[in-house]
């Protein structure tokens, strides 16, 4: 029996002009494969302030659909479920894969939603609606599970930064033998070091230009050294390395400077990942890459099955993504939290409902 819903919800638009507004909606009725999701939490990315709170960027079928609810970062508990259900019911706690695929071609066989080029591709809060809303309706198929060890602002984190850090972490490989560098200190930043820590890393350093960031993963435990931005970093860096560098590096900065001090302060033979999205990279190939043997590695979000696995370890390391929450609103004040995350001065920002908001 179908927990009892209301009939209208309150949702958040993003206009392009930094603010957000509230409307009314019709609760959705899920149909065959999908489900009606109660919010419980969902957290604002960088993407969603680069490419649509500012204005809209994204052109074409990627681009944000004007109407649609924002918020591509949801957990909540099913209240509703459409037929034809197989693996997920009534009452299930779940984090929603914010890229909903075709489900038919090779990227989205092999897990990597993110990377599918159908028309039939709607990512949650772009071209579908999203979880800055009371309700949220989702396929089956982009569910994964929420043990009860995590908070909804856990899973809410895992839903793209925590899973987009993971996969990055995946492909270079960190361990006990390694130092990590990473720049750019925002949320993605903070979720780096918080996972090269769980992997083992035996000397974490985070730069970034901002004070207050460069405080806050200091303050969290998460940067056992924190080094401001600028034409000393790299000399700094290989200070603390023995003259080496870091064998890891993780550039979550996306500006040109973040990225030459990821390259240049890992060690010969290191291994570097671009996360952070748009910008650009100067750099001479000889000197910085070829001479050295290093590599450079693009990862973009992460694939299902590495999410799910990520929860799994979560639990196992006894680790929560919401420690780098440092904000958290109620839905009714939406437009305060996109502007203070704009600001790019705080932690993670949430929004979150019922219990999850007072944790």
């Amino acid at each position: 029996m179908a927990l009892a819903t209301k009939e209208t919800m309150l949702g958040a638009l993003l206009p392009g002009n930094s603010s957000a507004e509230l409307r009314e909606f019709a609760v959705p009725e899920p149909g065959h494969g999908e489900v009606l999701i109660k919010m419980k939490a969902s957290t604002i990315c960088g993407s969603d302030i680069r490419c649509i709170y500012r204005e809209h960027l994204g052109k074409g079928p990627e681009g944000y659909q004007v109407g649609m609810i924002a918020g591509h970062e949801p957990s909540g508990q099913i209240v509703r479920a459409g037929p034809g259900l197989r693996r997920f019911a009534e009452g299930d706690r779940v984090i929603v894969y914010h890229i909903s695929g075709c489900g038919v071609c090779n990227d989205c066989r092999r897990g990597y939603m993110i990377s599918c080029t159908s028309s039939y591709r709607r990512a949650y809060g772009w071209q579908r609606d999203g979880g800055m809303a009371e309700y949220l309706l989702a396929e089956e198929k982009d569910l994964v599970a929420l043990p009860e060890e995590l908070s909804y602002t856990d899973g809410a984190q895992v839903a793209c930064g925590f899973g987009t850090v993971y996969e990055a972490i995946q492909k270079v490989g960190v361990s006990g033998d390694d130092a990590v560098l990473v720049t750019g200190l925002g949320p993605v930043g903070l979720a780096a070091l918080m996972l090269a820590k769980a992997k083992g890393a035996n000397l974490t350093i985070g730069t970034d230009a901002v004070p207050e960031r460069l405080q806050l993963a200091k303050s969290l435990g998460l940067a056992d050294v924190v080094i401001p931005a600028g034409p000393e970093a790299v000399s700094q860096i290989r200070a603390l390395t023995s003259g080496n560098g870091c064998e890891r590096a993780f550039d979550c900065s996306a500006s040109d400077k973040g990225r030459l001090t990821a390259i240049q302060g890992t060690r010969k033979w290191g291994r570097i990942a671009f996360i952070g999205e748009g910008g650009s990279c100067c750099f001479q190939p000889s000197a910085d890459i070829i001479h050295d043997q290093k590599t450079i590695y693009g990862s973009w979000v992460t694939s299902i099955w590495l999410m799910e696995e990520l929860v799994e370890r979560l639990v196992r390391w006894n680790l929560h993504p919401a420690d780098l929450v440092t904000n958290r609103f109620p839905l009714e004040k939406v437009g305060d939290a996109y502007a203070l995350m704009a600001e790019g001065r705080s932690g993670k920002v949430a929004i979150c409902f019922d219990e999850e908001l007072v944790a």
